[in-house]
């Protein structure tokens, strides 16, 4: 148990660290916004929300390139990388400017039928626009990323994607606060930030699979990679779509309950914005021992190793328990402390501190439901775990959270204990199916 930690570790860390920089980019966005005003903070939120389905739906169709990459090399066929990236890029691209032209012709209905607060509505105009044509280039960037993750080089994307943090906080600076000749465009500045910084990171990572040497063994027949072929695209979707789907309906399952927080005033949604720009904090750690556990049982998958295959999945699933009950201690002492992070209003402040406690409870199972999903996409087992996914986020956990918010008069508390709920049996479905695949 101790040797497939250390293993599932030593692959993963850059990968966490990775998806953590990434997540930051957002935490940053929020907490400069957040110090101007509740409102400011209540607009991010609800855009953030409104793309957090297009833009989980392109992370998850990105999530099939690891696995498949690491699933080839583990077969002996080292020119196969390559292709699946190139066509990686093709369905990426193509799905996502799908989405974004769809948001954008659908904006002023997207922002006026949501039942939000006049203010934020006023607010997030200028902002949604930004941020919906950033999906493209970041979706990119994740297609490479996993490429990358694939072959076992994890920790250049990390470096890539640590250094975009501080681009994106000087800018941010620049435009929210107008500073060096800048205009002061406070939110629709962090947006403009936002897609400069995830602009330059695919420029950057394109040079560098191109010229970095751990790479070449894998680009000899660059021209055959870039012939499209549908049997090559159809591998990619029959594992990606899946993923997509059940990233997507988890994403959107909060994303939703995030609206709602938004009837209930500008105040309840910001809080809520707080308590899960912290609960995703923690998720992606989980996301990155997810995808080095799928990584991993991918190319044990492909040896016909399925002995080894078992080991790595219940290593992983004891790590997601340990580092779950960890975060719950992190969130229930820093439950006053960290949301003056995002913004220092008295009501704001009183509604983070219940979300955080809420948060906590539900750090075991969100842990343990993500590194199953990764596990089971590893064996390429997708369409029980999709299902699953769908009867616990949106059978079972937004009706208890909407009935609790709004029938019982719980409030925004109401909406976590859905995800309570929801998280709960994912966790347990995915950790008993894995062990029913893992068995035959």
């Amino acid at each position: 148990m101790r040797k497939e930690i250390k293993e599932t570790l030593y692959l993963g860390w850059p990968i966490i660290l990775g998806n953590l920089s990434q997540m930051f980019l957002g935490v940053i966005d929020t907490a400069m916004v957040g110090a101007i005003h509740s409102s400011q903070l209540a607009a991010a939120s609800f855009v953030n929300n409104l793309l957090t389905i297009p833009l989980v739906l392109g992370f998850g169709l990105t999530m099939a390139i690891s696995p498949l990459v690491a699933h080839s090399i583990g077969n002996g066929l080292m020119n196969k990388p390559l292709v699946i990236a190139v066509n990686g890029l093709f369905v990426a691209f193509f799905m996502m400017i799908f989405l974004a032209v769809g948001i954008e012709y659908s904006q002023h209905f997207l922002l006026n039928n949501m039942g939000q607060d006049k203010i934020v509505v006023e607010l997030s105009g200028t902002y949604l626009r930004w941020m919906t044509w950033s999906m493209l280039p970041m979706i990119l960037f994740m297609v490479l990323k996993q490429f990358s993750d694939g072959l076992g080089e994890t920790k250049w994307p990390m470096y890539l994607s640590l250094a975009s943090l501080p681009v994106n906080g000087f800018l941010n600076y620049l435009f929210i606060f107008g500073k060096f000749g800048f205009p002061r465009m406070e939110l629709d500045g962090a947006g403009l930030a936002t897609f400069i910084s995830r602009f330059l990171l695919i420029i950057v990572i394109i040079i560098l699979i191109i010229y970095k040497s751990a790479y070449k063994p894998y680009l000899q027949e660059v021209k055959q990679a870039f012939v499209l072929k549908s049997s090559r695209i159809k591998e990619i979707l029959r594992v990606g779509i899946p993923s997509a789907v059940q990233y997507g309906m988890e994403a959107g399952a909060f994303a939703v309950s995030g609206v709602m927080s938004g009837w209930l005033g500008y105040v309840q949604q910001a809080a809520h914005q707080i308590a899960l720009n912290m609960a995703a904090i923690t998720y992606m750690v989980s996301l990155g021992i997810s995808s080095a556990g799928s990584i991993r049982v991918a190319n044990a998958r492909g040896q016909g190793n399925t002995e080894q295959v078992r080991k790595i999945g219940y290593s992983n699933f004891s790590m997601a328990v340990v580092y779950g009950v960890i975060c719950a201690v992190i969130l229930f002492i820093g439950r006053t402390g960290l949301p003056k992070l995002f913004n220092d209003e008295m009501e704001v402040l009183k509604y983070a501190t219940g979300l955080m406690i809420l948060a906590g409870v539900f750090q075991i199972s969100d842990s343990t439901q993500a590194v199953g999903i990764g596990l089971l996409r590893g064996v390429q087992d997708m369409k029980i775990p999709t299902l699953i996914v769908l009867v616990a986020y949106w059978i079972v956990g937004l009706p208890v959270g909407y009935f609790l918010a709004f029938n019982l008069n719980w409030e925004v508390y109401g909406l976590w204990v859905g995800f309570i709920v929801a998280l709960s049996a994912s966790a347990l479905l995915l950790f008993f199916r894995f062990k029913y695949k893992a068995n035959q």
